[in-house]
């Protein structure tokens, strides 16, 4: 198990920097160009769900491909995957950078509690959806550029006017951080390892 989460966080790793790279091109826009925080902020809360529904069809299809779990390990399994390590990509990892940076209008934004109504039926229909027909190549690699670009304007709600190239490249670092282990974990370690514990 421990050789397969390393090589898959290894593997990883190219298209996440390509992730990380994407949302720096889009920063680096948005900043230029002055999109208003307000429009981040819409950024945020849409992307944030989709994340969210996709985490749940990988989470929940592994397990299903691997482990044909019951009703209710499933269900406990696709939701706190995809809610739980989505919110710590999308949301904590990102408000530790904007501590670290010292953000003015830094603030945690937790999905599944300030629009419940929105992200916990997304996070449900990935579950039932993935459980009728689990897949996971094609929801992983959206999975994985919604994650980088949600946690992205998690943090640029956050700025203030100033914007310099060390702001640019740690923002970029937690970007990467927030995508690579949680999404990777999420997708592929959290579904495996209940599996394996099944078909022992």
């Amino acid at each position: 198990m421990l050789k397969t989460i390393l090589y898959e966080l290894r593997s990883h790793a190219p298209f996440t920097l390509f992730g990380t790279l994407t949302g720096f091109i889009i920063m680096w826009i948005s900043l230029s160009t002055q999109v208003s925080r307000s429009m981040f902020e819409m950024m945020f809360w849409t992307l944030h769900p989709f994340h969210v529904f996709l985490s749940a069809l990988v989470t929940t299809g592994m397990y299903r491909l691997h482990g044909q779990g019951k009703l209710l390990p499933t269900l406990m399994i696709g939701y706190f995957g995809s809610i739980g390590i989505g919110s710590l990509s999308d949301c904590i990892i990102p408000y530790v950078g904007e501590i670290f940076l010292n953000m003015p209008h830094r603030g945690l934004h937790l999905g599944f509690i300030e629009k419940w109504w929105l992200v916990n039926p997304l996070a449900f229909a990935g579950i039932a959806i993935a459980s009728w027909r689990p897949t996971t190549k094609f929801p992983h690699a959206g999975h994985v550029l919604l994650s980088t670009w949600a946690s992205l304007f998690h943090m640029t709600m956050a700025l203030g006017k100033g914007f310099d190239f060390f702001t640019a490249v740690v923002i970029a670092l937690f970007l990467f951080l927030a995508v690579w282990v949680p999404c990777c974990t999420s997708d592929i370690a959290f579904p495996l390892l209940f599996a394996v514990r099944r078909n022992r």
